[in-house]
């Protein structure tokens, strides 16, 4: 019988695979959408950040509506958010659609980052605990509003006749 000896300056696929996989930054992205809004969320090992288009979180208008945008944090609270920053790049749609495709994008990358780089069973404690409170966090609502059409001001809504 042979021992084979690895000289320290070969490298096997598997050591170079493990060097390549440590380098490598553990992250994913995960959209969020509500209407014609998009959001793009991109979510990384960190220390609690929550960035939107480049600002916090705590300063995204209108104020009416920062809670919505809280909700997936409070619900799973702050230590869960404590490893990860998040940055969300948002396009289209107006205010409101806008703050549902953040939250949205921020519950799904979470949960995406727990399966990708945690365990299967704090994920899916996750997906429970924001299912239970809210669909929309994780799954997009497929309304969207519908095209005009002639002989009236809207979609469904016809003109007024008078029969003199």
């Amino acid at each position: 019988q042979k021992s084979k000896s690895i000289s320290p300056h070969t490298h096997t696929s598997a050591m170079v695979a493990q060097q390549k996989k440590e380098k490598e930054i553990e992250s994913v992205q995960t959209y969020g959408r509500k209407r014609t809004a998009t959001a793009v969320a991109h979510c990384k090992r960190g220390k609690g950040l929550i960035k939107v288009n480049g600002q916090p979180i705590e300063l995204v208008n209108p104020p009416a509506l920062r809670y919505k945008l809280y909700e997936p944090v409070l619900l799973l609270k702050r230590e869960r958010f404590a490893d990860v920053d998040i940055r969300v790049r948002v396009k289209g749609g107006g205010f409101t659609s806008q703050i549902y495709a953040i939250r949205q994008a921020v519950a799904k990358s979470l949960v995406a980052f727990y399966q990708k780089y945690v365990d299967e069973a704090s994920k899916n404690e996750i997906k429970q605990i924001l299912l239970q409170y809210d669909r929309t966090l994780l799954v997009a609502d497929p309304r969207r509003s519908e095209p005009k059409k002639f002989g009236g001001p809207g979609a469904r809504a016809r003109y007024q006749k008078s029969y003199r």
